[in-house]
């Protein structure tokens, strides 16, 4: 009988505190922050995406970032286990790196930290507010520097499977920025749907193309949103490639920096995103879990508790948000005694 294949252990990292809140209109108060990132390293994830060590003018929903990490670190509940623990910062530019280098330097900072680029020249200068050429050639002094103070250094390739700006995309052309994140000193490499713009097919042909290229599968983190409901589909498209990385985050949430916080107006990404907080997202943890799980995945984490939390995000959030497991449940694994 054919059966799918597909990896029967995965490892998991979370992004719920910085990919997931960052798209909220209000700030999520920093301690909601550290009790969710408490929670999912009691859950059982290794690998959690905390803040960004941005501009907070633009992103005011990460003027705590300092703050937050410093209390992670000083956290009853979890300090003790944070060796094995990786917690990661966005730093797209050099003040945000020199922030977390500094940071790093006095107990408190991050573990890894995460450049971006885009293979659509128009959506990366939007973004970083630099050219390509630019941005390599930044990312080529700061890789060491991050090193030197104990950090890893994630490269993110953007844009793969489209451009909201520029339209289509080449796969040929993310592989390459793969390799050359790789050439230059990345860790690893985080492969972002960044829009919900990837469908199951060309997902399946990339990471094909990708594990081909640079066999490691430890290398390569899948990260796809759900803004046209494909997101599942393609982590099982990445599965069914070999891939055995992925990020997510409760509830579906995230996507972009919010244009408008607390009913002030800030930058954001600008008017070419979803202004909707409740059209973008990540794909959500939960469910991914769970349907992994289903599967007979190994996924290091602990499925109930995950759930509960996930309650207690939209608590947090004050809204219904994407998960549909946390409202139904896992499958019954014994009979209820209810017709």
């Amino acid at each position: 009988m054919a059966q799918l294949t597909y990896p029967k252990k995965v490892v998991l990292g979370d992004i719920t505190v910085r990919d997931g809140f960052q798209h909220e209109e209000k700030f999520i108060p920093t301690g909601a922050k550290l009790w969710v990132s408490e929670q999912l390293i009691l859950a059982g994830f290794k690998r959690i995406e905390v803040t960004n060590f941005g501009n907070p003018k633009g992103m005011p929903q990460f003027k705590d970032a300092d703050e937050l990490m410093q209390l992670l670190h000083k956290s009853k509940k979890v300090g003790h286990l944070l060796s094995d623990i990786e917690l990661t910062a966005v730093t797209i530019r050099e003040r945000a790196a020199d922030r977390a280098v500094q940071a790093r330097k006095e107990g408190y900072g991050p573990d890894r930290i995460l450049f971006m680029v885009s293979t659509s020249e128009s959506h990366h200068k939007k973004n970083s507010g630099l050219t390509l050429a630019e941005y390599w050639k930044m990312c080529e002094a700061y890789i060491p520097k991050a090193h030197d103070a104990g950090m890893k250094v994630c490269g993110t390739v953007s844009t793969i499977w489209g451009c909201p700006i520029e339209g289509p995309t080449e796969l040929k052309k993310a592989v390459e920025f793969t390799q050359r994140w790789l050439d230059i000193g990345a860790d690893d490499i985080e492969h972002a749907d960044h829009d919900g713009s990837a469908p199951p097919n060309r997902v399946y042909e990339y990471f094909s193309m990708i594990l081909d290229a640079m066999p490691d599968p430890s290398k390569h983190v899948a990260h796809f949103h759900v803004t046209r409901g494909w997101g599942l589909a393609n982590v099982l498209a990445a599965l069914q490639a070999g891939i055995t990385h992925f990020e997510s985050a409760m509830g579906g949430t995230g996507g972009q920096p919010a244009n408008f916080v607390d009913g002030v107006p800030v930058a954001g990404t600008g008017e070419y995103y979803y202004a909707d907080p409740t059209i973008t997202g990540l794909v959500s943890t939960e469910d991914m879990v769970v349907m992994m799980d289903e599967m007979g995945i190994d996924t290091g984490v602990d499925v109930d508790k995950i759930l509960e939390i996930g309650k207690m995000v939209e608590r947090i959030i004050g809204r219904r948000l994407r998960s549909e497991a946390v409202h139904t449940g896992r499958i019954p694994k014994e009979m209820t005694g209810r017709a």
